[in-house]
């Protein structure tokens, strides 16, 4: 008895404001065990499985479309918009939540054309950041209810919660991959519920998440946000790990781009628009001067790896070991009646 309410429809269920369980370390493994963790991984690779040897540039349905867009790419872009998005919108007068989530998105880097960076003494961690999150703070409720259907309202202030922890934290000015796995998990909340589909796999690594990066990349510089956490010249990166992951799984069996390539100047620059992980280098080496293999040490060893499926499947196993298994990050995740901290149930 009582199994049953637990596999409610999302209608039915109850939701509630996310808080923390995870507060000491002998509560790892309380989160290994839970559906939280069993309901993140599996969606994080069914992502994985999605975008496998797949461009970013748009050649792929999204789910209200009938047939996969077989055409050159300069013209599917154009494609995708017809077939996805412009004719739903003229039959139902309703946005796609994809397109809703990039709007979404879209207002969080408007807000940080409107907050510019303060003078002060210090380089890094610009005040201003407080200002920006603070709007955040106060909208994100609004924010997410423009995404999601109107008998799913109860849901946004859960889901919300998600959406506040992915963009850095406002005391410290600073980000790193908890923060990031938030997002992964806000989205994750949004196919809980029923407002993104397993079938919008692309769609929502490659507009969503990608436009989601875009607005992360855009804070770290403005506001000069330290890395949270950060493994300094032995992690993988200051600020981003899941882009790698999905990154190097759209180069898996690509006929020649391998992984020795990622670190040639002029293979990024040609190729970066098409593959996120060849976007997240470029964005180091904006960022940071001297030899590559000194500032990023570790993607310097990937770079030896013989494949990209090789390389794809080590990224998962350190994402569980550097960030997924680590207290100092997941002790920030929060967990509701979407994410729970209960055992798996199977």
């Amino acid at each position: 008895p009582g199994a049953s309410e637990e596999v409610a429809a999302p209608l039915q269920q109850s939701f509630m404001i996310p808080k923390k369980e995870i507060n000491m370390v002998s509560d790892m493994a309380k989160w290994k065990r839970s559906q939280a963790y069993a309901d993140y991984m599996g969606f994080i690779l069914t992502l994985n499985e999605g975008v496998r040897g797949k461009k970013l540039t748009c050649e792929y349905k999204v789910s209200e479309v009938g047939e996969d867009l077989q055409s050159s790419p300069q013209d599917a872009e154009a494609l995708c918009v017809l077939a996805g998005w412009e004719i739903k919108q003229v039959t139902s007068g309703q946005k796609l939540p994809i397109e809703k989530l990039v709007a979404l998105l879209n207002t969080l880097d408007r807000w940080i054309d409107e907050t510019p960076p303060v003078d002060q003494p210090s380089r890094f961690g610009n005040k201003a950041f407080r200002t920006w999150y603070a709007k955040l703070d106060q909208e994100a409720e609004k924010l997410v209810a423009t995404v999601i259907p109107k008998h799913l309202a109860d849901a946004a202030p859960e889901v919300a919660v998600y959406l506040k922890e992915s963009v850095g934290n406002s005391t410290r000015i600073d980000y790193g991959t908890g923060h990031e796995a938030a997002f992964a998990a806000f989205l994750c909340c949004l196919c809980k519920i029923g407002v993104l589909r397993v079938d919008d796999q692309m769609a929502i690594v490659f507009k969503v998440f990608n436009r989601y990066l875009e607005v992360m990349r855009k804070l770290q510089k403005t506001y000069r946000m330290e890395p949270a956490g950060s493994q300094g010249v032995w992690g993988l990166d200051d600020f981003q790990f899941l882009p790698f992951i999905w990154g190097s799984s759209q180069l898996i069996d690509h006929p020649n781009l391998e992984p020795r390539h990622f670190v040639d100047e002029k293979v990024v620059n040609e190729n970066h628009k098409d593959f996120m992980f060849l976007e997240c280098i470029l964005f180091i080496t904006e960022m940071k001067t001297g030899p590559f293999a000194e500032h990023s040490n570790q993607l310097w060893n990937i770079s030896a790896v013989p494949s990209w499926s090789k390389v794809n499947q080590g990224l998962i196993r350190m994402y569980k070991a550097e960030c997924l298994e680590k207290f100092p990050v997941i002790q920030h995740f929060k967990f509701g009646s979407l994410l729970p901290i209960q055992p798996v149930t199977s």
